[in-house]
């Protein structure tokens, strides 16, 4: 999509969103006076202090229709008041019974100087988010706009060290950024100078993996600042930009079900689409794009892999309890990825990951050899983990998985073994037991493929758990501690 083309319309609206649409006027937004010109601008990328140059800000109008800005009270209240199963449907029952991540605290090896633990008052707005794994296999990151609270509620230089901090986690793997746009406003946005800053902060340790960046819903404000960071940006980068005027072009990108959609946003996606006249509405009914698919929700296939159950998977398969694309993927990786410098970090060729997909859920034995990328079996392997109907560690089990983190060492390792002989699915169990052993293999090669026990939990994590509720920064660390756990201490776990 060329990002110097903002305002293509739409094709679709999705009609599988369940939005229905506020009633209010749009806006229009309009910023064209007080645009920097080229010498302001190249003071301003310069460094230069806008205070010394008495630059003053364009009285910008953002795209504030429809939204009283919350309290930050008020904002982190929503993120226990707007739960999302990972259907991406509010869960009718809300939360589980005990907030968990407020009960617990931090996980065991946490302590004050722990930056999760520091930047708790900033995380509580729920501004970024994890979204678990695109279709390749890459982290998703979500910021929201709408979540910033009034700027003089958030301290702004400590947002910046918590953003730095949440992707410091990820930005040695390939991952993807999402950013909610609407909801940003005069009330709080940060000052110019703050973005110049954090560009300059955000070096080419962050850009160097990312491989798109989504823009939901851009207004004038965005093309404002495209045209003043574009003379320093690479075109490079500026390929990885993407203008997503609606949430339906996004889901033709990723999978809509994971990703964490503020209401408001739902709501004003929903309002936009509604403005649309009766001639453009057919349009875009006649041109409606396919989104990306998630799991089967028609009749699968006889030998189908990816989006089914475990148990429909061993059904066909002569009773075999290891999926046959989890057993090939390890025995090519086995033999040919464990030198590979970062093995799992990397993203697979988008068409060649869906084709090798295509051949597993026809039944057919994959010839991987033949492919010559030794990082497509690794995301076929993590592929097929995310797009079970359930995790691995099952949804009943999550909550108290969670809980046992926070217990002493030993004792941790008791209740885990105990869950995994006498709670989890003996095939559940077997197939972890399986990937887990093969982990720790990799482990032991780590000095060169540089992917050790915390890598490997960063990236696997995700992956062999996750809630029906929405998932916070706070809880995958859990997630991540629980998968670490159970490599480091793989022996004393999977004793049958």
């Amino acid at each position: 999509m060329d990002v110097s083309k903002p305002d293509v319309r739409p094709d679709e609206p999705n009609t599988d969103l369940g939005i229905d649409a506020a009633e209010a006027h749009i806006k229009s937004v309009s910023i064209s006076e007080g645009l920097p010109g080229q010498t302001e601008r190249a003071r301003f990328m310069k460094g230069e202090s806008i205070g010394d140059y008495k630059w003053e800000e364009p009285d910008l109008e953002y795209d504030e229709t429809g939204v009283d800005l919350a309290s930050g009270e008020e904002l982190a209240r929503e993120e226990q008041d707007h739960p999302f199963h990972r259907g991406g449907a509010i869960t009718p029952e809300g939360l589980i019974d005990e907030d968990f991540e407020e009960e617990l605290g931090s996980p065991a090896f946490e302590d004050e100087n722990d930056p999760d633990f520091l930047y708790r008052d900033i995380a509580k707005f729920g501004i970024v988010q994890l979204a678990g794994d695109d279709t390749l296999g890459r982290k998703v990151i979500v910021v929201s706009a709408c979540r910033l609270p009034l700027r003089e509620e958030l301290d702004h230089q400590r947002l910046l060290k918590y953003l730095k901090h949440t992707l410091d986690q990820y930005v040695e793997n390939d991952y993807t950024l999402v950013y909610f746009h609407h909801g940003l406003n005069s009330r709080n946005k940060p000052s110019f100078g703050w973005m110049r800053q954090a560009y300059n902060e955000f070096d080419r340790k962050y850009k160097k993996n990312l491989k798109a960046l989504y823009l939901v819903h851009p207004t004038n404000f965005i093309k404002l600042m495209w045209n003043i960071f574009r003379p320093i940006i690479s075109a490079k980068f500026g390929r990885k930009i993407m203008y997503m005027n609606y949430l339906h072009e996004l889901a033709q990108h990723l999978q809509l079900d994971q990703i964490i959609v503020p209401q408001r946003v739902r709501d004003y996606d929903a309002l936009q689409l509604s403005s649309h006249s009766w001639y453009d509405a057919f349009l875009l009914t006649k041109n409606k794009p396919t989104p990306v698919p998630t799991s089967i929700t028609h009749a699968p296939l006889p030998r189908q892999q990816f989006g089914v159950e475990l148990k429909y998977i061993k059904l066909h398969n002569d009773g075999e309890i290891i999926p046959p694309v989890v057993r090939q993927c390890i025995d090519y990786l086995r033999e040919h990825g464990m030198q590979t410098e970062g093995i799992f970090r990397r993203s697979a060729n988008a068409n060649d990951l869906r084709r090798v997909q295509k051949t597993f859920n026809e039944g057919a034995p994959e010839n991987f050899s033949k492919l010559g990328d030794v990082h497509l079996p690794a995301a076929i392997l993590k592929s097929f983990l995310r797009q079970l109907p359930e995790p691995l560690l099952t949804y009943d089990l999550y909550d108290h998985i969670i809980r046992v983190q926070t217990l002493p060492e030993e004792d941790r390792v008791k209740e885990m073994r105990r869950i995994m002989v006498e709670e989890l699915a003996e095939d559940n169990y077997f197939i972890l037991k399986y990937i887990l052993h093969f982990l720790t293999e990799v482990v032991a090669n780590s000095d060169r493929n540089k992917m050790n026990e915390q890598n490997l939990a960063i990236v696997f994590g995700p992956n062999l758990m996750w809630s029906k509720n929405q998932a916070s920064l706070v809880s995958v660390g859990y997630v991540n501690a629980c998968t670490l756990f159970m490599i480091r201490r793989y022996r004393d776990l999977f004793v049958k």
